[in-house]
């Protein structure tokens, strides 16, 4: 790519700085994020919008596609791509990418390390003894996680990440997704009612964008009284009101949620319970793997506009397609 032929593209969201520069040093960038008045910062800019970079779950869809007529990539920041219209761009041409694989190692890393935490309660150990309750008495017993059955509701690149992990914890491993994968020797269960039936802990790593939630009241009933729900895919697999009923009414013992529902709003009577595990999203939130994930996205867009081909298309829109 020339200089005086830079691709002009659109930022929806702020992401890391360092691919926001690497983004600025090769493209012509215009920041969604910083206008004042949106409709008219994109009558201006949109005919000349080449590519869209999708940070921090932006919304994506028909209604901005159609104020760009020259859009040929939409590139994400994440491997998550639930908030953009793929159907969308797809009609229009456009290929949609994301970063996968770069943040599968963190994401399990912290999804065992919720579900430890989960189990053994150390947020609550922690709290425990900060507020000076130790001199007084031992902290209680926790449940344990042996002899526990897990359940992995989505055995994509990151669920066969966590259940590697967890194999060297000497657990039972089962698993639900779209089709039974062949060359897999875990227990295989149709719905995902059935497997929260066979396990007692249930990590939800499935992709997001489906017309529902997976893990309804239903699936939080079959996991039982003794049943740990974890979450690290995306808060729109869960129920959200189901599951703080759940945990109100001890229908299941605990439950670790890095993602939530309506993100960064996080229901108070989620805060109020001291049987969950919270966090801010921060599933791939470390320098090393945000750099990765912004490296492959600046590729991504870097491979594309130089005529060959995008990195890592998302399946809908493989490569080579009618937008090539």
């Amino acid at each position: 790519m020339t200089a005086h032929a830079k691709a002009e593209i659109l930022l929806l969201k702020a992401i890391l700085p360092d691919t926001i520069r690497a983004l600025d040093e090769r493209f012509v960038l215009h920041r969604l994020d910083r206008a004042t008045d949106r409709d008219a910062f994109l009558a201006e800019v949109g005919p000349a919008i080449r590519g869209v970079v999708v940070g921090g779950q932006a919304p994506a869809g028909a209604d901005l596609f159609a104020r760009l007529p020259a859009l040929e990539i939409v590139a994400n920041f994440g491997v998550g791509y639930d908030t953009i219209d793929v159907a969308d761009a797809k009609g229009r041409g456009a290929v949609v990418t994301n970063t996968p694989d770069v943040l599968t190692e963190e994401v399990a890393d912290l999804a065992l390390g919720l579900l430890l935490a989960t189990v053994r309660r150390l947020p609550q150990a922690d709290r425990y003894l900060r507020a000076g309750a130790w001199p007084k008495a031992p902290f209680p017993l926790s449940p344990s996680l042996r002899g526990r059955r897990i359940g992995i509701l989505g055995l994509g690149r990151i669920g066969h990440a966590i259940a590697t992990r967890l194999d060297g914890f000497g657990c039972a491993i089962a698993y639900h997704g779209r089709r039974r994968q062949p060359a897999v020797a875990y227990d295989y269960h149709p719905s995902a009612v059935e497997l929260a039936r066979a396990c007692d802990v249930l990590v939800v790593v499935a992709p997001g964008g489906g017309a529902g939630p997976l893990v309804t009241a239903e699936v939080l009933g079959a996991l039982g009284p003794e049943g740990i729900l974890i979450n690290v895919a995306r808060g729109s697999l869960v129920d959200e009101d189901a599951l703080i009923a759940a945990l109100q009414r001890g229908a299941i013992h605990s439950a670790g949620l890095d993602v939530f529902a309506d993100e960064p709003r996080v229901p108070d009577a989620l805060i109020a319970l001291d049987n969950v595990v919270l966090l801010p999203h921060v599933g791939s939130a470390t320098h090393h793997t945000r750099r990765a994930m912004g490296n492959l996205l600046v590729d991504n867009l870097v491979s594309w506009f130089e005529g060959r081909g995008p990195v890592t298309p998302v399946a809908e829109t493989p490569w080579p397609s009618s937008a090539a």
